[in-house]
């Protein structure tokens, strides 16, 4: 990573379909400001989960107090604790109910954990619940910047543990950076290589 200064992306990175944004996070990093510490990673896989209409997403059951930052604006933290330990890290997109799971992350800096699983990503950058609403365009604790880095390739395959989602279950909304390490999961009943 070069000497560039990561400053945070703006609303209009994140104010377009969920399916772009899922995809154009590849290769961006995450910045994770605490008191005695700057954690980065590099996002290499994602889920788009494209609103209410999207059996798979939270906000096909309706809004509801738990989803109601899924219905503002883009650029925004949804958090919420699945099993009752993983807190998953998502960001709010253009269309109401629509947001994009962090699956993975690649370690930059200032980061020992293991970060290839959505639970662990949150867990190695210290993230739970009370992030939940976070502006990620305007909040110094915690936002995602891009630095040189170009993506040398992207594969899209069936999102993970969404067998509950009818026809839904089967839409290629997977994204991840073609041959890196740090993925949750490459094998896939079908996959597709895309350009990057």
């Amino acid at each position: 990573m070069s000497g560039l200064e990561l400053i945070p992306l703006p609303r209009e990175f994140y104010a377009r379909e969920c399916e772009v944004v899922a995809r154009d996070l590849l290769g961006k990093v995450l910045v994770r400001n605490t008191s005695n510490s700057t954690k980065v990673a590099r996002i290499v896989e994602t889920e788009a989960y494209l609103g209410q209409h999207d059996l798979a997403a939270h906000s096909s059951k309706g809004r509801t107090p738990r989803t109601e930052v899924l219905f503002g604006p883009a650029g925004y933290v949804y958090m919420y604790l699945i099993y009752g330990i993983h807190n998953m890290l998502n960001i709010t997109t253009a269309e109401p109910g629509a947001a994009v799971l962090i699956r993975a992350v690649e370690p930059v800096s200032g980061i020992d954990a293991k970060t290839s699983g959505p639970g662990l990503v949150s867990k190695a950058l210290e993230l739970d619940r009370n992030y939940y609403g976070l502006d990620l365009v305007t909040d110094e604790r915690f936002f995602v910047a891009s630095d040189d880095y170009q993506v040398p390739g992207i594969v899209s395959a069936k999102r993970i543990g969404v067998d509950y989602a009818g026809e839904w279950k089967d839409k290629f909304l997977r994204f991840y950076i073609s041959g890196n390490r740090f993925v949750s999961a490459t094998i896939a009943p079908a996959f597709k290589h895309l350009p990057p």
